[in-house]
C-alpha cells in the first residue's frame, strides 16, 4: 500500500477529501482491531495510515484556511 502525496490530496474537492478520511478511519480501526486479536501482525502499517489520516486533515485544513 502506496502512502498518499499531499499533492494528489491538495487536487481533490472537500467531499473528496472526507470520504478519504472515512475510509482511512475504518481502515485504520480495522487494522487495530485485527492486531489486538493477532490476527494481524504488521504494527508499522498502523503507523503509516495515522499519518496519511494526518496528511488528509492537514490538507482539509489548508482549504478551509485558504477560502
Amino acid at each position: 500500500e502506496s502512502k498518499m502525496k499531499a499533492n494528489e490530496l491538495r487536487s481533490k474537492d472537500a467531499a473528496g477529501l472526507e470520504k478519504e478520511l472515512g475510509e482511512l478511519r475504518k481502515a485504520h480501526f480495522s487494522l487495530r482491531m485485527q492486531i489486538a486479536t493477532q490476527q494481524n501482525s504488521d504494527s508499522a502499517q498502523l503507523k503509516r495510515l495515522r499519518r496519511d489520516i494526518a496528511r488528509v486533515q492537514t490538507v482539509m485544513t489548508e482549504k478551509a484556511a485558504s477560502k
